[in-house]
């Protein structure tokens, strides 16, 4: 007999998956490959993708994992991409180009905005580059060919929502991510669309996540050999699926750590920090926000030194040598992020005592850099925690990034609290996308993925980790008097 699954499209930051999933969140097959970006060299930060080249890699990652699943009847189809990336329709519903979340063509601009902290108390975040207002913008500026053309905008897993279905809508929380949304009201802003001077009509109808969007388009069905009456579900941005493969409640700490590490607490009320160093967004989840604060490019970080010192052997090798090198006399500065800070670490690296130690090894820099990472986490938590509160003796963790039993276990030493992780956590939003899909089409499975495993903080190792700790602030330190220089 056939397996009832469903097929979730996952757009990140450097590459595309399809995942074939059963209702009960067990992945069956995966299509994977690196996302193609090209530059544009009329802005000096550009970066885009040509939507269609990036639809026919889609459609053959699928083939892909549907080969891998075997026999499935695919029940339904949802997707979710990296946050605040968009693609640009014409009035033909014909894509125009895909702007991902790493393009600051908009950067040029930021200034025009005067009255930034009015921005920041309607969408919740500080407006930069980052986000969609500016990207359009940089359109608009230089790329007239396209803004002339441009009648609405998607995120980019809705566009791929667009692409299964023919129906073009936004859901909420990727509409937070654009600075023209009103995060408390749960609408497109008039105020907002006049500071940053879009038309009301460039902003679609919004969409629920979990709702049914329509059914798949006849030449995807054939292509994929799909049951002409298979479901579209709205889905919604990455880093929310994959908070809903946790199954937090209200109240609850998630450190999502991919591409980049959002440290996440899930609140019944909007959020506004008077500091202006958070970002609070919808949840797919209804009258629930993502009270968030972003430790940057970290997972990513942790991915290319594997690639470098470890290229053939897998995670469980590394962690071998992890616990194995009790001399780790180096310490890594590697551009992550803490809100606390205002200034950005733009330069960084390695440092160890010269002339070089044979005791420093290979592990030597993962282990930095994992260090690196987790007192990011710590820092940022500390943010949330200090506008926020919170009083519980876990937190959960998601994502690939976390692979590394080393890396959660210093996560829990240093913030004093379990590191709760569930079954299948390392495909957080494959898990999210089959549970939304459940939602939609009323899929009682019983207690889907109940499986926690708990790392328990070792207070014994606290008080090392001070000590590095203050190396770690040092050497971060460095790196920003480098950064202030120019260098």
């Amino acid at each position: 007999m056939k397996k009832d699954a469903y097929i979730i499209i996952d757009i990140g930051t450097g590459n595309v998956r399809v995942a074939v999933v059963t209702p009960a969140g067990n992945v069956l097959g995966v299509g994977r490959g690196d996302i193609l970006y090209k530059r544009d060299e009329l802005y000096p930060e550009s970066i885009y993708f040509e939507p269609e080249q990036l639809w026919q890699q889609i459609v053959q990652l699928g083939t892909d994992a549907l080969q891998q699943a075997g026999e499935v009847n695919i029940k339904a189809l949802t997707t979710t991409s990296q946050r605040e990336g968009i693609v640009l329709m014409n009035s033909d519903g014909q894509a125009l180009t895909g702007l991902p979340n790493i393009d600051h063509r908009g950067r040029e601009w930021e200034d025009q905005v005067t009255d930034k902290s009015r921005v920041y108390q309607l969408s919740g975040r500080f407006p930069t580059s980052l986000f969609s207002a500016y990207k359009l913008e940089g359109i608009r500026q230089r790329r007239q060919d396209i803004w002339q053309q441009c009648r609405y905008f998607l995120s980019i897993s809705d566009w791929a929502a667009y692409q299964l279905s023919g129906i073009a809508a936004y859901e909420h929380s990727q509409a937070s991510e654009t600075l023209l949304y009103d995060v408390a009201a749960g609408t497109w802003s008039k105020e907002l669309a006049g500071i940053f001077d879009i038309g009301a009509s460039y902003c679609p109808a919004t969409t629920n996540s979990a709702e049914k969007l329509g059914t798949i388009l006849p030449d995807i069905a054939n292509t994929w050999r799909l049951n002409k009456d298979a479901v579209i579900i709205t889905g919604g941005g990455d880093t929310q699926l994959a908070i809903k493969s946790t199954q937090p409640l209200v109240d609850d700490i998630v450190i999502v750590s991919g591409t980049t590490t959002p440290i996440v607490k899930i609140t019944d009320h909007y959020i506004v920090d008077q500091q202006e160093r958070t970002w609070t967004s919808r949840d797919i989840e209804p009258g629930r926000f993502v009270f968030e604060a972003n430790a940057g490019v970290t997972g990513l970080n942790y991915q290319r030194l594997k690639e470098v010192f470890y290229p053939n052997e897998d995670y469980d090798v590394i962690e071998n040598e992890l616990a194995s090198n009790a001399h780790r006399h180096c310490v890594a500065s590697l551009g992550s992020l803490v809100a606390s800070e205002h200034t950005p670490v733009l330069t960084g690296g390695f440092v160890f005592p010269v002339p070089v130690s044979h005791e420093l090894s290979r592990s030597s820099f993962v282990w930095a850099t994992l260090m690196d990472i987790a007192f990011s986490i710590a820092g940022n938590y500390e943010v949330l925690k200090e506008v926020s509160g919170h009083d519980k003796d876990y937190v959960w963790a998601c994502g690939g990034g976390l692979q590394s039993k080393t890396l959660r276990q210093l996560i829990a030493n240093i913030l004093g609290k379990k590191v709760q992780v569930r079954r299948g956590f390392e495909q957080a939003s494959a898990i999210g996308g089959a549970l939304i899909c459940n939602q939609a089409l009323g899929v009682d499975i019983g207690d889907m993925n109940i499986e926690i495993e708990s790392v328990i903080p070792q207070e014994h190792r606290y008080d090392a980790l001070v000590q590095y700790r203050d190396q770690w602030k040092q050497t971060r330190d460095y790196f920003k008097t480098l950064t202030a220089a120019g260098k």
